[in-house]
């Protein structure tokens, strides 16, 4: 019986590198694409992350647009505390009319907020907003807000915003809330980028 001839091994093809000229090209579009991309997800973001935000409660952020109010008013008080910042960029004076207010659970509220543009042109802002402690955003209903609406003041123009507001009586069966005495709705004013 013949003896099998041992098999050669099969060598594979390198595979040929491209030049250094192409390298650099590859790497240079690769990096501006990585770029692009990336500058298109922080564009996109910000609105779905607020609009994520105002639909589920997430984050500490209250949910807008209510249609339904509560049908019933508990005898639980809840103290609620409004603050408010602005973006340096943003020459307003940026304030709550009150400092905060004792509300009942379900009872619906309007307060009012007040921005001055102190600067010597029209500027255009845009405000964002959360609930501290972060477990009570999903409990703070707005009915009406300027929230996440671009506000345009005049050069030395002042404006009062309203807030129309209720705390959802579902908080009375959360565990997780049981402590809660005091809530703390804050108001952030950005500069709109052109404005």
């Amino acid at each position: 019986m013949p003896k099998a001839s041992p098999k050669k091994p099969v060598r594979k093809k390198a595979t040929p590198t491209p030049p250094p000229r192409d390298m650099k090209r590859i790497t240079t579009l690769s990096m501006v694409s990585l770029v692009i991309g990336m500058f298109c997800m922080a564009y996109a973001a910000v609105p779905l992350y607020s609009l994520f935000c105002k639909v589920t409660g997430f984050a500490g952020t209250p949910k807008v647009g209510v249609t339904q109010l509560p049908t019933q008013i508990l005898n639980r008080v809840v103290t609620v505390r409004f603050n408010t910042d602005v973006d340096p960029n943003l020459q307003w004076v940026f304030k709550p009319e009150q400092k905060n207010i004792k509300i009942r659970v379900g009872e619906q509220r309007l307060i009012f907020f007040s921005a001055e543009n102190i600067s010597g042109i029209d500027e255009t802002g845009i405000s964002a907003y959360n609930v501290t402690p972060e477990q009570m955003g999903k409990y703070i209903n707005k009915v009406k807000c300027f929230c996440f609406e671009k506000q345009k003041l005049k050069a030395g123009e002042k404006m009062i915003f309203p807030v129309s507001f209720f705390i959802d009586p579902a908080m009375a069966k959360d565990k997780n809330v049981d402590d809660v005495q005091t809530i703390t709705l804050s108001y952030t004013f950005f500069k709109v980028k052109g404005s």
